[in-house]
């Protein structure tokens, strides 16, 4: 096996794990609020935790690979994730749960920044749209999946199992990355990590609309999947039709990754950017037509969203590193890390306030109606500058 694909392959399985503990662990909440007499605030917590975990050490981690080298931080974050997910599953109380899940979120924070600068870097530009794609394909299936395998393991044993389900798939990987990566030494006087360095890495314009991108798109999705989540249960859905709508998503996201992997290079992100954002917004801007009893608006509705946001995501993510220098790397994906991770956190919490903000001072079905309104108008915010991108520019870069 190729050395690139060895690296891909201990980084994708620690981006598997990490989408794992955000998607399937809410599952698990309410039979842990009974087990350890957690309230609806603690258990919030328990997402939030990790998710502070991963954003508070994504940019300490450029010093840390710097200082201790890229193998020895891996392997590092990985036992931590390790331990942390034993002493998750081995929680006697909430707060001893939340700050074993804190330290989780720390393990994976190392992991993933520095394990996607080590595979971009193996890469060439023209190539990336192929990697983009199987990375974008993990992020598609493990939401997608693990919520209802997590629901299986919680029925057939306990909560615990969703976190001792973490042990073996991390020791895998640490074994994988003990045997395939290479060490390449470490720095006895590690600089300081570069934070002007990091802010002019945004003066390029694919970064930035990468960013900007991934910002708005993926995480008013998820924020407006929330609210529209009250809106099918209070049109009478249940929840097992609800949580079905995540099929044709799925199967509409495939194809936008498909489509980004197979025209980006031919093309480049414009068109692609232009489409993918157009469709989402299209499907948001639909949701107040939804009537009880109906199966197949929601289907599409909710197809056209996962096309339209897959294809935006895996064509930011093809277009964010094009022209970053490989000693650049590393900064680059801390900023781009972190920026993923704050889309992730900010996009939910900002449509569920919103939502909570309009009840107090409308009716609901108007409510409803502006909060999809709103996630619409967002998911265009990177429409203009996207219409600047110098396509001939790029597709000069894309050449092999």
């Amino acid at each position: 096996m190729a050395y690139r694909n060895k690296i891909a392959g201990v980084y994708l399985l620690g981006y598997a794990l990490d989408l794992v503990n955000m998607f399937a662990v809410s599952i698990a909440y309410p039979q842990i609020g009974l087990e350890l007499h957690a309230s609806v605030t603690q258990l919030a917590w328990i997402g939030n935790a990790y998710m502070l975990g991963l954003i508070v050490v994504i940019v300490p981690s450029v010093w840390l690979a710097a200082a201790v080298g890229e193998k020895r931080l891996l392997l590092i974050s990985l036992l931590l994730f390790t331990a942390a997910s034993w002493g998750v599953a081995q929680a006697a109380s909430i707060e001893t749960l939340i700050g074993w899940r804190l330290l989780q979120g720390l393990g994976g924070g190392l992991l993933i920044p520095v394990g996607q600068a080590m595979v971009y870097r193996e890469f060439r530009p023209h190539e990336r749209a192929r990697l983009t794609s199987v990375i974008l394909l993990v992020a598609l299936l493990v939401p997608a999946l693990s919520p209802a395998l997590g629901g299986w393991v919680v029925e057939a044993r306990s909560w615990r199992w969703v976190f001792y389900a973490n042990v073996p798939l991390a020791l895998l990987a640490l074994l994988l990355a003990q045997c395939w990566i290479r060490a390449k030494g470490q720095s006895t006087r590690p600089t300081p990590v570069k934070f002007r360095q990091m802010a002019q890495l945004l003066k390029s314009p694919l970064l930035r609309i990468a960013m900007l991108t991934y910002l708005f798109i993926p995480g008013v999705f998820i924020g407006t999947q929330l609210v529209s989540i009250l809106y099918l249960h209070q049109l009478g859905y249940t929840p097992a039709q609800t949580g079905a709508l995540m099929l044709p998503w799925a199967l509409a996201s495939a194809l936008g990754i498909g489509l980004s992997r197979y025209q980006f290079n031919r093309v480049g992100p414009k068109p692609l950017l232009l489409l993918g954002m157009s469709a989402q917004a299209l499907g948001i801007a639909l949701l107040m037509q939804l009537e009880a009893g109906h199966t197949l608006l929601p289907m599409a509705l909710y197809a056209l969203m996962g096309f339209g946001g897959s294809l935006s995501s895996s064509t930011a993510q093809s277009t964010a590193f094009i022209d970053v220098p490989a000693e650049h790397m590393t900064h680059a994906s801390a900023v781009w890390n972190l920026n993923r991770q704050l889309s992730f956190l900010l996009g939910p919490a900002l449509m569920m306030a919103l939502f909570a903000a309009l009840t107090a001072i409308t009716s609901t079905p108007h409510a409803f109606a502006l909060c999809f309104a709103i996630g619409c108008a967002l998911t265009l915010v990177p429409l203009m500058p996207a219409l600047r991108l110098d396509t001939p520019r790029v597709l000069a870069l894309l050449a092999p």
